[in-house]
């Protein structure tokens, strides 16, 4: 069964109802976004995407150039008086869709179904019609600083495991590094022209 994202309004229909009197005119935003996420439709199903899939398909071009419109848009809803608390959940978005994004094949198929700037869209359409994500921002930034911590915590445990781990199998078998060693020097000695 295709992927059907029944949560996510379309973006056409972001910013037609209740709008607001103090809301800025930002449909602009709106045509950029569909541009970026949701433009196209893979034909027989209805999953949609738009241009940071196709740019995520030139590895590191592609995620810069996205990266940079993403942060664009979120600094235009930014200078038109969007809450901390908005902007930095709307950076959260743009840098998970950087992060895994720029994994090769894994972040295109993520780019396909995250759309960081559709959600980006939602969260300035809740902001600007509901009145919602206008509180503090700190206990999002402690949040993010934790997990950030943690996973640092993780990595670095991981990688001592694996130091020691590659350590005991060195001093456990220094025979076999060495013919590996030897095997490598000869190798590279007669590979060399005479």
């Amino acid at each position: 069964m295709p992927y059907i994202d029944r949560a996510m309004p379309e973006p056409t229909e972001v910013l037609k109802s209740d709008v607001r009197s103090d809301q800025p005119n930002l449909a602009w935003v709106e045509q950029a976004t569909d541009l970026l996420d949701t433009k196209f439709t893979i034909p027989g199903t209805k999953i949609k995407f738009g241009a940071d899939f196709i740019l995520g398909m030139f590895p590191g071009v592609g995620d810069v150039v996205s990266l940079a419109f993403s942060g664009v848009l979120v600094s235009i809803i930014a200078k038109h008086g969007a809450s901390k608390l908005l902007v930095a959940r709307m950076l959260i978005n743009v840098f998970l869709d950087a992060v895994v994004g720029s994994i090769p094949i894994l972040g295109n198929v993520f780019d396909l179904f995250y759309k960081a700037n559709h959600r980006n869209m939602i969260l300035m359409r809740q902001y600007y019609q509901e009145g919602k994500h206008s509180g503090s921002v700190w206990p999002l930034v402690i949040g993010v600083i934790a997990i950030t911590l943690l996973l640092i915590g993780f990595l670095t445990w991981a990688l001592i495991q694996l130091i020691g781990w590659a350590w005991a199998l060195a001093a456990s078998q220094p025979l076999a590094w060495s013919l590996l060693l030897s095997r490598q020097l000869l190798i590279d000695f007669y590979a060399q022209p005479p």
